[in-house]
C-alpha cells in the first residue's frame, strides 16, 4: 500500500509518466500476516457483521497458460447484488491501448501499487447472474455464457492462439469477505478483504482507491495512518490472484 513512496527515482518517473497519469484510477494495496488480522481489524474499527460475502471463480488452464500470457479471467458472485466478470490484461501501458477501448464505460485502466512494486492493468468488466456463475462453476454451463461479446473479443485478441474460453478450467471457488470502512483518523475509505482457501490459509488485504492526481498524497497519508496503528508495512506481500491460481493448480 505504501509502494509508491518506496520506489526508486527511475521507477517513480516511469510509473508517473507512463502509467499513473494515463490511468483511470490507482489502488494502493497491502497484505497482512495472518497473525496481525485480529489486532488490525480492531484498530480499524471493523465489524465482521458488516462484511459482504462473495464467491470468486478464476478460469485458466492447469498449467496457467493464460496467466503466463498476462491474461486473467474471473467471475464473482456477490451477496445482495448482481455478480460480475472481468477479462484483465497486465501489464499494459495506457497510451498504447486503442482509443475506442478507453472510451468504453466497461473498460478501465488501473495501477495497483503495493510495497515492493506496482502493475498497470486493463480490465474489461461485465455483469453476470449469480445463479449462472454457480452453474458454470459446477460445469453445467459453458464458460463463455458469462461474458459479453466485447469481453469475448478482448479475450480472443490477447489469449494464446487456439485457447477458447470454454477450453479453460474452473479454478475455485474462493469465499471472500469484503468490508468497507472510513476510520476517523484516516479520512479515506479503506477496504478490508479476507480470502479463505480450502486448506484453511488466508489472505487479508487492505486497499484504498484514488484518482491518479492524488495517488502520491494518498500513499503518504496511508503509510502514515497504518504506521500509527502499528501495521507492519514491511511484511511479505502476497497477491490474491497469483495465490489463488497457484493454489488450485498445485493441488493433487
Amino acid at each position: 500500500m505504501a509502494g509508491l513512496s518506496d520506489l526508486t527515482d527511475k521507477q517513480l518517473k516511469e510509473v508517473l509518466d507512463k502509467l499513473i497519469m494515463a490511468a483511470d484510477s490507482v489502488e494502493l494495496k497491502l497484505t497482512l500476516p495472518e497473525t496481525a488480522r485480529a489486532k488490525t481489524s480492531a484498530a480499524l474499527g471493523n465489524d465482521p457483521l458488516d462484511a459482504e460475502v462473495r464467491q470468486v471463480f478464476f478460469f485458466d488452464t492447469p498449467d496457467l497458460k493464460l496467466n503466463d500470457a498476462g491474461v486473467v479471467v474471473r467471475a464473482r458472485r456477490r451477496q445482495g447484488e448482481d455478480g460480475d466478470t472481468v477479462v484483465k490484461l497486465r501489464p499494459v501501458v495506457p497510451n498504447d491501448l486503442p482509443e475506442e477501448l478507453r472510451q468504453s464505460d466497461s473498460f478501465k485502466v488501473e495501477v495497483d501499487a503495493m510495497p515492493g512494486g506496482y502493475v498497470c492493468s486493463a480490465s474489461f468488466k461485465g455483469a453476470a447472474d449469480n445463479d449462472l456463475i454457480r452453474e458454470v462453476g459446477f460445469g453445467r454451463e459453458p464458460i463463455h455464457r458469462l461474458f459479453s461479446k466485447e469481453q469475448r473479443e478482448f479475450y480472443e485478441e490477447h489469449a494464446p492462439e487456439g485457447l477458447g474460453l470454454d477450453d479453460l478450467t474452473v479454478l475455485g471457488p474462493i469465499p471472500t469477505m469484503r468490508l468497507k470502512n472510513r476510520p476517523d483518523a484516516f479520512g479515506r475509505k479503506l477496504v478490508t478483504e479476507l480470502w479463505l482457501y480450502p486448506d484453511g490459509s488466508q489472505i487479508i488485504e487492505l486497499s484504498t482507491k484514488t484518482v491518479p492526481s492524488d495517488a502520491f498524497q494518498a500513499a503518504v497519508e496511508t503509510r502514515a495512518y497504518l504506521s500509527s496503528i502499528d501495521v507492519d508495512l514491511d511484511a511479505e506481500q502476497h497477491t490474491k490472484t497469483k495465490t489463488a491460481l497457484e493454489f488450485f493448480t498445485t493441488q493433487e
